[in-house]
């Protein structure tokens, strides 16, 4: 266990809710970003929704704000698709068949690809995110999904579906990584048809969750692959670090490396305005609003976020 979890006892719920209620209070208007427009979809949420949640190893949440709205998940679905993978295939294939560095470049960079023989690197950016789908075992394209969805599902919650309306807003222009999906196929870097990867792929990022979800995907992570709240043992435990290693490396697209040194935590981001961080074996701390920064991260989702870690003490970077 990191030092900062082993040596610092879990604050009651009440001063969890405290803090919460504090980074809602000076963040949940903070100025500054814009809503991804590049997704019809996504435009048009309003832009002044907020939320922050923690959901501990122990199943006790806090929240404050819009918790329960459902939003995009987006790019942080690369997390739950990977942990699949992960369960599916080992560590060691994941690594070998898809990488685990990061790339240095933008998430949907196909720069990225040409620079690296066309390998993705990374399963957290678009490319091996692809990649980790066609990895998924699956006899047709509807069980890739269904078991993806599924996982989704027992990390987080049941409730989490997916949006027709968000769905053909993002089939409808995904061009670039139907490109991508073809450049890794041509490289032998895509384990199924590259449409049936792209296509299952969008619809991982099609579904809704809340904030309080979210959290516990990070809850569940966090302790050790077992879901606090239906009490699931979900993911082995290995599994659960190697995914912690991979957002620190590339959670938060360009802005990965920033957040490892001042937050000091693994986290993901994803478009849609979430903005999820783990603290191994304490809790999952999760927050929520549209506007993005230019990198694709949420404006005070980062702020809210960073600030109930670091009230709490938590930075595995701090002994």
């Amino acid at each position: 266990m990191p030092p900062c979890a082993k040596e610092m006892p879990m604050p009651d719920i009440e001063k969890i809710q405290s803090v919460v209620d504090s980074a809602h209070a000076q963040y949940s208007k903070a100025p500054g970003g814009a809503n991804a427009d590049y997704i019809p979809f996504l435009a048009n949420i309003p832009s002044d929704l907020a939320a922050v949640a923690v959901v501990t190893a122990q199943g006790q949440c806090a929240s404050a704000g819009d918790a329960q709205y459902r939003f995009a998940i987006e790019s942080i679905s690369k997390v739950c698709t990977l942990a699949l993978a992960l369960e599916d295939m080992g560590r060691q294939a994941v690594q070998e068949k898809i990488g685990v560095s990061p790339t240095g470049l933008p998430f949907n960079s196909v720069m990225a690809l040409e620079l690296h023989g066309d390998k993705p690197l990374s399963p957290l950016v678009n490319a091996g995110a692809m990649a980790s789908a066609s990895l998924v075992k699956a006899a047709s394209r509807e069980e890739r999904w269904q078991r993806i969805l599924d996982m989704q599902r027992r990390l987080g919650a049941k409730d989490i579906a997916m949006s027709d309306e968000l769905n053909r807003s993002e089939q409808t222009t995904n061009f670039h990584n139907r490109g991508i999906a073809w450049l890794l196929f041509a490289a032998g870097y895509m384990y199924c048809d590259p449409m049936e990867a792209c296509d299952v792929y969008t619809r991982q990022c099609s579904t809704l969750l809340t904030t309080v979800e979210l959290a516990t995907i990070g809850a569940t992570i966090a302790a050790k692959g077992r879901n606090p709240l239906t009490g699931e043992q979900v993911l082995k435990p290995e599994n659960c670090a190697c995914i912690m290693a991979e957002m620190t490396m590339e959670g938060l697209y360009d802005s990965s490396g920033a957040w490892a040194y001042n937050v000091g935590l693994p986290g993901k981001s994803g478009v849609g305005g979430g903005i999820l961080t783990i603290v191994p074996g304490i809790m999952g701390i999760a927050a929520f609003s549209p506007p993005l920064d230019p990198v694709g991260n949420s404006v005070r989702g980062q702020k809210m976020a960073a600030f109930v870690a670091r009230e709490l003490g938590y930075n595995l970077y701090k002994s």
